[in-house]
């Protein structure tokens, strides 16, 4: 049913080996092309950079005379180069970009942020643009937003958005347009999108019942969809569902996404799909007592098909090609650095979307999204809602 194939940069063998996780995750460039990660054991970490879009995957250490500390966060650029984030004397945070001078590893220093409180400053996804890198910092009333690298002058400020926020997803393929979930005073969680050539201007971006708390944690700019996590269908419950960016659609919960003993939290949409979010490829982290798995699913079907983790994976990362080939990140002892491919199976009948899920408001006949630019997604509150196909 589901196509599995393994590509390494090591010689064949035993691919039911010890899987070595690194500690603070692997971030991928927007494009897929590179990785990075911690890696090393115990104290000795080290940055390592991972080549994805080769013919076959390899990795490249770049360690330091010092090694990294646990809590050190990476960015891959699309030039090969690493964003390193270190947090010094418990407030101070210093940008480095790290890359490969033949034997040796060398450092380009971008300068540092001051974090004063108790919260620290975290790096943004990579953008889309693949050349400049953001930062966060969130305090209790207002979020400051940094540009750490690509600018002409060490870390700069961009933007002072009041309220606290979190999360952080692209909306656009050129990395002006940012979409983070912002909580006023006491008030519920609210999507914003943020443009940063406008100085951080907010507009409202997720609305589906005024009192819900509506967070975004995907998003494609390409066929403009969206995956939510909201407590609207069930308050106080949330549930994962998916909109159309700028579509007068109704945003869905699908029951396939809802299980009773595991958290499904979305990683990689399918890019390519321009105008057919319902045919977008979606991979999802699937976590229980007995490990963690994946899950892939496509808005237009009924199913989530659960598939076991391939060995060594690094749970919770992974790209798709514009062909719908899920590439997955995996580590052992015997192979170190490979990808993983996975495919959705294909669904034994189409199910018309418009008869399917728990949906937030009323949205008519489906038509065929538009182009679409970051705009309210207009959700009628969740009343006389249709009865789930």
């Amino acid at each position: 049913m589901t196509a599995c194939a393994i590509e390494t940069a090591a010689e064949d063998g035993d691919h039911d080996g010890t899987a070595v996780h690194p500690p603070a995750g692997f971030a991928i460039t927007a494009n897929g092309a590179y990785g990075a990660r911690l890696a090393g054991s115990g104290d000795a970490l080290y940055a390592e950079r991972w080549t994805l879009d080769g013919p076959e995957p390899y990795a490249v250490p770049l360690p330091l005379d010092q090694p990294e500390e646990r809590d050190t966060r990476l960015l891959p650029l699309a030039d090969g180069r690493v964003l390193v984030c270190r947090r010094v004397d418990g407030r101070r945070h210093t940008f480095s970009l790290l890359y490969p001078t033949g034997p040796a590893t060398g450092e380009l220093r971008l300068g540092s942020v001051e974090a004063p409180g108790p919260g620290r400053v975290e790096l943004l996804p990579p953008s889309p643009d693949g050349i400049c890198a953001y930062a966060m910092q969130a305090g209790p009333d207002s979020t400051t937003l940094w540009l750490v690298a690509g600018g002409a002058f060490g870390p700069e400020r961009v933007a002072e958005i009041p309220g606290h926020c979190a999360g952080g997803v692209w909306l656009d393929r050129t990395g002006r347009i940012l979409a983070l979930d912002r909580r006023l005073g006491d008030g519920p969680v609210k999507a914003v999108a943020v443009d940063l050539e406008r100085g951080g201007e907010v507009s409202p971006l997720l609305q589906i019942t005024e009192a819900s708390d509506d967070r975004l944690l995907l998003a494609d700019p390409d066929s403009g969809l969206l995956l939510i996590r909201s407590d609207a269908p069930s308050p106080g419950h949330e549930r994962l569902g998916w909109g159309v960016l700028g579509s007068l659609l109704p945003v869905r919960f699908p029951e396939c996404l809802r299980l009773d003993d595991a958290a499904v939290t979305p990683f990689a949409i399918q890019p390519g799909q321009v105008l057919m979010p319902e045919s977008c490829g979606v991979a999802l982290r699937i976590d229980a007592a007995a490990g963690a798995w994946v899950g892939l699913w496509r808005p237009s079907g009924r199913r989530m098909h659960q598939v076991a983790a391939p060995p060594g994976w690094v749970a919770g990362a992974g790209t798709w090609s514009p062909e719908g080939v899920l590439r997955l990140p995996c580590s052992t002892e015997e192979l170190p650095c490979a990808l993983a491919g996975l495919s959705v199976p294909e669904e034994p009948e189409p199910v018309a979307v418009a008869s399917a899920e728990p949906e937030a408001g009323d949205g008519g006949e489906h038509a065929r999204p538009r182009a679409c630019r970051p705009v309210p997604l207009q959700q009628a509150p969740l009343t006389d809602r249709k009865p789930a196909g």
